[in-house]
């Protein structure tokens, strides 16, 4: 072999492995480089919006695709949800969406924040009978009388549907009551489908109590009411 064709070889030996290193380098400059898609338009069913090691945070979804919740880490069944979005805290667990829908029937959106390891505490709402023209919007509140009591609360409200005799369920429901398993209304802010506009204040068991407001006729109204929905004070 002549030198001539030696020193071929090894350049093409050297040049190959920088040719190799430089399309490595490149490789791993791409895969490093953080990655960003710009786009006009997007159709989309659902979008799972996740941290780093895979938790999910956020879903965007269509009706049919809308994930069935977790609360206190138990995944919920599944069940027709409108379309919306559904946040998730730091544990797994839902903790408040969106949702919204509208037809020839009924209308509404709803904006929900979840006690942490249990159901709903405040609503913004929207709420609408289509075909009637009544509607209610505004802030809804509730409290839970027992703590950490969503499980118990699940196997309660299981079983009552199980019951088959409508006076059994009824006291089955009160004793759920009594024992403050069952979430309390305790105010809402807005206009009612009476079209009644104002503040109505119910106490730690949902009994109304309080209810300041301006009637469908343009009446102002102050009322005070005892335990039984009795009228004790009225201006």
């Amino acid at each position: 072999m002549s030198n001539k064709t030696q020193r071929d070889i090894k350049f093409l030996k050297v040049y190959s492995g920088l040719l190799t290193l430089a399309l490595m380098g490149i490789i791993i400059f791409l895969l490093s480089k953080p990655r960003q898609t710009n786009f006009e338009e997007i159709n989309v069913e659902r979008i799972n919006v996740v941290e780093k090691n895979g938790d999910l945070k956020l879903v965007i979804s269509n009706s049919k695709r809308q994930h069935q919740g977790v609360v206190n880490g138990k995944l919920l069944p599944k069940r027709n949800r409108q379309a919306g979005l559904i946040f998730f805290n730091s544990v797994g667990d839902e903790c408040g969406g969106l949702i919204y829908d509208g037809n020839d029937k009924e209308a509404g959106l709803v904006l929900s924040v979840d006690k942490f390891r249990d159901d709903q505490v405040m609503q913004l709402r929207y709420i609408e009978n289509t075909e009637k023209n009544h509607r209610m919007y505004g802030l809804q509140l509730w409290d839970y009388p027992k703590e950490d009591s969503y499980d118990e609360r699940s196997e309660s409200v299981e079983n009552l549907q199980k019951i088959q005799d409508p006076k059994e369920r009824d006291v089955a429901y009160l004793k759920m009551k009594e024992e403050g398993v069952l979430p309390e209304n305790r105010m809402f802010v807005g206009k009612k489908m009476n079209k009644d506009v104002g503040v109505f204040i119910n106490d730690n068991k949902g009994n109304p109590r309080i209810r300041i407001f301006i009637d469908k006729d343009n009446n102002p109204k102050i009322e005070l009411l005892d335990e039984k929905g009795k009228t004790i004070n009225q201006q």
